[in-house]
């Protein structure tokens, strides 16, 4: 790593501990206590055996990990393969008269030569694949080596770049699944090897932290230091995808020498496809391969001598790393008002042709989005209403997903968003109760949606002079079951299903000086297509107004207004 120290023997004399610190300025602990932390963790560690891991070409904190080591030695500056294995010297020259002369393996203890020692940090590690060495491949291919701190500086500036107003943060993690065939196998060589010796019965697996926890590890505190805030749960998410294409397609030739998998939609090989293209997809390729890396190597056989087991096959390549920091969405609720009948609730474009002069969507989540400094924005309601079709009354309940907000406005702000659009100069939509709202804005407007009414206004004209008692024969109708098929003009996008709703109650509005026009006031169960209950849809739908009455009835205008539902 580029802050290693390049010594080969570490003393803990205090003189050379102070040389250590003073050619690592800058560190959070001083280079005497990087060491002698160093020196405790490796104190309780079999050396033969780690000296057997690091001259296979692990990395020193994977020998750590598989030995369940936890804890800020992961940060460590001095923590590399060099400095361990001199580490190891010492404590061998230390503990000679200790070594339990009966064991095989001590009798010739493996050491690494003076020639692959200066050597051993510049290969990468075969179990991480460089990951936990710092080394990658950037988008322009080019192999990066870094320190922990060096890469928690670059997250760190790319965070600031952003302009991310953030108060804590989430560190995630995706690697290639080809690691747990890695450690598969190192265990299994370790296994053979050592697994007579008591200090290495049940040890090195059961207690292994994974590659993810351990680079966790690492990051985490620095980055806490330099973004002067704590790590945990949290709306802000770094991610730092590992992704090799050559090790996934590996992956798969495995997983169809073992299992005879067949090419599906949603298998592996579809996830490799897009390994390098999608960060979702190696995620999900990573959740699938696991299990079957699993089955393919959870059951291998336990026999044959360490030997047999070649470990690495070929040249370990570094993995691609894709940096990725972004802010969970958030969400804003409230009530909108439509006053026109040239406006629907989302844009609308047909043969890229623009229907209406505007749209709630654009009006409410356009003025909304720069406030927050987002991405993007989601616009989501309580239902819908056609182009033609006002909303009165209280309003329709929506949420408004700011998608990577850079900007948390605080509540006085949002109530100047909500003045700015009812104040725009064409005054077509109007908003109340705007408020910055939390997941559970979800959870509402589910709840809501399953038991609304709404209510209506129609201008409705029937075929014949409206007489006294069909306002009486109206009114009379409580809870009215009316079944209605798919309307015609929605059979184009709609399933053709007959659905049962419910007319709660309705009642007539006499219009001065006309007999064929009246206002039909009703409330109705969510869902019902109040046009074809007018009209009846050609048969389609019934009972009718027109079926009640006894005549041809026609719907001119309707209003939406009232939307009964308990939320903003």
């Amino acid at each position: 790593m580029a802050n290693d120290t390049k010594a080969v023997h570490v003393s803990m004399e205090p003189e050379v501990a102070h040389n250590i610190s003073a050619t690592e300025e800058g560190q959070d602990i001083s280079g005497y206590d990087d060491v002698r932390a160093l020196h405790d963790v490796v104190q309780g560690l079999p050396s033969h055996v780690v000296k057997d891991l690091l001259s296979i070409g692990v990395c020193a904190r994977c020998i750590f990990r598989l030995f369940g080591i936890r804890g800020d030695i992961y940060s460590c500056s001095l923590l590399s393969s060099s400095m361990l294995s001199s580490v190891l010297g010492e404590q061998r020259h230390a503990d000679e008269d200790m070594v339990d002369i009966g064991s095989e393996e001590h009798k010739n203890p493996i050491s690494l030569p003076a020639s692959e020692v200066s050597e051993v940090d510049a290969v990468l590690c075969t179990l991480c694949l460089g990951i936990l060495q710092f080394t990658y491949c950037d988008d322009k291919e080019l192999v990066v080596k870094k320190s922990a701190k060096d890469m928690a500086v670059a997250i760190s500036e790319l965070l600031k770049r952003e302009w991310h107003q953030i108060d804590s943060f989430s560190l995630e993690v995706s690697i290639p699944p080809i690691l747990l065939e890695n450690e598969s196998s190192v265990w299994l060589y370790m296994k053979r090897k050592y697994g007579s010796e008591l200090c290495f019965q049940g040890k090195l697996l059961p207690q292994c932290i994974s590659t993810v926890e351990a680079l966790i590890l690492c990051l985490a505190k620095p980055l806490e230091t330099l973004l002067d805030c704590k790590s945990g749960v949290s709306d802000i998410r770094i991610c730092l995808t590992f992704t090799h294409s050559k090790a996934s397609k590996m992956v798969h030739s495995i997983a169809v020498s073992k299992h005879g998998c067949k090419r599906t939609k949603t298998g592996i090989e579809n996830c490799i496809d897009s390994v390098d293209d999608s960060v979702v997809g190696d995620i999900e390729c990573s959740d699938l391969a696991d299990v079957t890396i699993q089955r393919s190597f959870g059951g291998s056989q336990d026999n044959g001598s360490p030997q047999s087991l070649k470990f690495p096959s070929e040249k370990v390549e570094a993995c691609r790393l894709v940096f990725l920091c972004y802010r969970n969405p958030i969400f804003f609720g409230g009530r909108y008002l439509k006053y026109s009948r040239n406006v629907s609730q989302t844009r609308w474009i047909i043969d890229d042709e623009r229907k209406g002069e505007a749209s709630v969507e654009e009006i409410v989540g356009g003025n909304i989005l720069p406030m927050c400094q987002g991405d993007n924005y989601k616009f989501h309601a309580a239902g819908r209403e056609d182009i033609d079709v006002r909303m009165l009354g209280s309003g329709r309940p929506f949420l408004v997903e700011i998608q990577n907000a850079r900007h948390i406005p605080s509540e006085a702000f949002v109530k100047e968003i909500e003045t700015k659009i009812n104040n725009l100069e064409n005054k077509l939509v109007e908003v109340k109760n705007l408020k910055a709202v939390g997941s559970e804005g979800w959870d509402l407007m589910r709840e809501g949606e399953a038991e609304k009414q709404k209510q209506y206004a129609a201008l409705v004209w029937i075929s014949r002079p409206l007489k006294d008692e069909d306002l009486e024969s109206i009114a009379s109708f409580k809870d009215m079951k009316v079944l209605q098929r798919t309307p015609i003009r929605v059979l184009h996008r709609r399933s053709p299903l007959e659905r049962e709703k419910i007319i709660h109650w309705m009642k007539i509005e006499k219009i001065a000086g006309s007999n064929h026009y009246f206002l039909l006031h009703l409330c109705t169960q969510a869902g019902t297509y109040i046009k074809e209950f007018v009209h009846g849809d050609l048969g389609r739908t019934h009972p009718s107004v027109g079926s009640l009455l006894g005549c041809r009835a026609e719907i001119l205008q309707l209003d939406v207004t009232d939307v009964k539902m308990d939320c903003f």
